[in-house]
């Protein structure tokens, strides 16, 4: 299969959001009435994948869902953006589930429950290593268990297939991880965990420094994603490109990043270079935050491709 027609594999979660709106947040015990309650579909891998997919990319999903109705409609709605689901098993148990309280104000309190994405397991890649090897590029995140992305850069490596790592949450990971990670995607509290993490001090805004960092941590290619600052990118052999965000009215801003991710791995895979990729991932998440939810809001390749030529 020729190397621009290679299908982009994401292994991660796929979540179902359930998101109430009340005018204040309950104290410990007590009952209040809620204003709103909505639905979305969610967990930054299956946003990721469905980003692919709107951008008319081929994409396979490795991950797991529950046994729940909740499941039966995340297969469903992945299926129909066109996502491929050879790598998504049905587990006995609750579908992975975020449980979200929003007041007037926009704060919000998050109950996580990994529920089948727990699952995905070291094992569970061993039995899809096929759609890894087959793979041009794999995306992952770290919503899956953290010795499940191990095994995913080993087998990557011996495959010999390049692997973007959005390190969200961010949370430890050993340094075989970084050292197989081509590209590194993190946003600014990410990228400030792991300089952390290095026993280094670095001065705000200083996105060269941040790179530099986690390039000497082990990625190959770092990203750092500043919403309506733009990005940064850096490179192991010498690159350092800042690229500007589009000036666009965001409505919300949520998975704007699993935009970006699906979008950059997607102008790589056309032959475009690591700048020119990222300016693409950047229209693609400009567009994303002027459209409410998180799939919902992930654009075509059409959108992307006039946004380009608007001369922003």
């Amino acid at each position: 299969m020729p190397t621009m027609q290679r299908t982009i594999v994401v292994v991660g979660s796929i979540n179902i959001d359930l998101v109430v709106s009340a005018e204040r947040m309950p104290a410990a015990g007590e009952t209040v009435s809620g204003s709103g309650f909505q639905t979305h579909f969610g967990g930054k891998g299956a946003n990721q994948a469905v980003a692919v997919a709107r951008l008319s990319y081929p994409v396979e999903m490795i991950g797991k869902l529950g046994s729940d109705v909740f499941g039966e409609r995340l297969r469903a709605y992945l299926a129909g953006a066109g996502v491929g689901m050879e790598g998504v098993a049905t587990v006995e148990g609750s579908s992975g589930t975020a449980v979200i309280v929003v007041d007037p104000l926009g704060e919000n309190r998050i109950v996580v429950v990994p529920g089948a994405n727990a699952q995905v397991t070291p094992d569970y890649l061993d039995l899809h290593r096929h759609l890894i090897r087959d793979a041009g590029m794999v995306l992952t995140q770290l919503e899956i268990p953290v010795e499940t992305i191990e095994r995913l850069a080993e087998i990557c490596a011996e495959e010999r297939v390049p692997l973007m790592l959005d390190p969200a949450p961010p949370k430890r990971i050993p340094a075989s991880v970084f050292e197989g990670i081509r590209w590194l995607t993190p946003n600014k509290t990410e990228a400030d965990f792991y300089v952390a993490q290095s026993g280094l001090k670095i001065q705000e805004n200083m996105p060269d420094e941040t790179a530099s960092c986690l390039l000497r941590q082990g990625a190959a290619g770092v990203i750092l994603k500043m919403g309506s600052h733009g990005a940064y990118l850096a490179t192991r052999d010498g690159i350092r490109e800042e690229v500007k965000a589009f000036p666009v009215t965001a409505v919300d801003t949520t998975a704007a990043g699993d935009a970006f991710n699906g979008a950059f791995a997607v102008g790589l895979m056309l032959g475009k270079p690591p700048a020119a990729s990222a300016r693409f991932a950047a229209a693609a998440a400009a567009l994303s935050v002027t459209r409410q939810g998180a799939q919902d809001s992930m654009t075509s390749r059409d959108e992307v491709d006039k946004l380009l030529g608007s001369g922003i």
